[in-house]
């Protein structure tokens, strides 16, 4: 999503250390090394497996309560195509039933934003793709009640329509919200369309399409976005090239500000979410997909290169070809103190692990 960047050349050291082998790769940044840590026989447990869903599991979107983070919500897709739907879990990985949304035609990607406003009513919002009609649905939170008449169209001057991935972006100066959207097949430099949500007089949204833009490699699809509200940048996965950003405002560049994590991926370069740190500080998390891990790289930019973003570490996770994750750096509760990583597994399950599970102590 930037200017590409030629990848770095890897140093690869095989380690041998008793029971465990580690790979490291160093590279030199600013004249600085960094030391990508890996152990390959080390796999990162969950602290809790989430009830099994119907059909399939596919992203999931963390809705943090602003009065109780203990009462905080995940929110899931599952696809099937006539029977999917959004299901609700509690931070036990219990479902919650009575905020749960049935008999949607294949919800694919999920995303959450704070404080829309809804005709003059903040009010916190989950939408996702509802592949099978080619359309995006709203829902209020935490009550899961739809505010969209139905559903919103989107890609309606195409052939190719079915939306799949789908980010929000929340603008600093005037809190307006907008929706990156990505579909089973598009255009090189016009992949994804941003739409502006806006509320109409009965109180229901609507989206309007404010700007497209996107490079895409051509060799499978994209399907994972995220948008780093502080920074206000918009990532996504070209699945057999690397990670893309883009500036998120829509009246910004549509160029492409950097290509990374171009090497490495077993295939499919799939979810991504942003821990953050310090203001500008934190990481970045890509599921490498057939692989079950994941892949860490810095969210700060380097000096030489504003653009950057050196991978760190690798992660084997027991998620199973994770397609979506998402993660929150907000204490939740007694178990989640550092935050809470929640990754998609094909056993029809959502998978929450500890941030410091992840990071050890390697990251800070």
């Amino acid at each position: 999503m930037r200017n590409k960047i030629p990848p770095k050349n890897f140093a690869l050291i095989l380690l041998s250390a008793f029971a465990s082998t580690f790979f490291y790769c160093c590279q030199h940044i600013d004249d600085q090394p960094v030391t990508v840590i890996y152990d390959t026989l080390t796999v990162v447990k969950p602290i809790i497996i989430t009830d099994t869903t119907n059909n399939d599991t596919d992203d999931p979107a963390i809705w943090i309560n602003p009065t109780d983070p203990a009462k905080s919500l995940i929110v899931g897709t599952d696809k099937g195509d006539s029977t999917g739907g959004l299901w609700v879990f509690d931070l036990e990985g219990k479902i919650d039933s009575s905020k749960c949304v049935f008999n949607m035609k294949r919800p694919n990607n999920v995303d959450i934003e704070y404080g829309f406003n809804l005709n003059g009513t903040p009010t916190d919002i989950s939408v996702c793709t509802e592949r099978g009609r080619d359309m995006i649905r709203v829902f209020s939170l935490p009550e899961m009640k739809p505010i969209d008449n139905g559903g919103i169209p989107v890609f309606q001057t195409e052939t190719q329509r079915e939306p799949m991935g789908i980010a929000l972006y929340k603008d600093p100066k005037n809190s307006e919200i907008y929706a990156f959207i990505s579909r089973k097949q598009g255009p090189d430099g016009s992949y994804l369309w941003q739409y502006l949500l806006s509320s109409l007089p009965d109180g229901t949204v609507t989206g309007i399409e404010v700007r497209r833009l996107g490079m895409f490699k051509g060799m499978k699809e994209i399907e994972s976005i995220a948008v780093d509200d502080e920074l206000g940048y918009v990532y996504y996965s070209d699945e057999g090239s690397g990670i893309r950003q883009y500036y998120a405002h829509p009246d910004s560049s549509g160029t492409e500000l950097s290509h990374f994590g171009t090497t490495g991926f077993a295939e499919d370069h799939e979810g991504i979410s942003i821990y953050p740190t310090t203001k500008g500080n934190g990481y970045i998390l890509v599921s490498d997909q057939q692989a079950n891990r994941f892949r860490i790289f810095k969210r700060e930019s380097t000096k030489s290169n504003p653009f950057e973003h050196p991978l760190v570490k690798i992660v084997n996770v027991t998620a199973m070809e994770s397609d979506g994750s998402e993660i929150t750096a907000i204490p939740l509760n007694s178990t989640f103190q550092n935050g809470l990583f929640v990754a998609m597994s094909t056993d029809k399950t959502f998978h929450y692990y500890r941030w410091e599970d992840l990071a050890g102590s390697d990251l800070k």
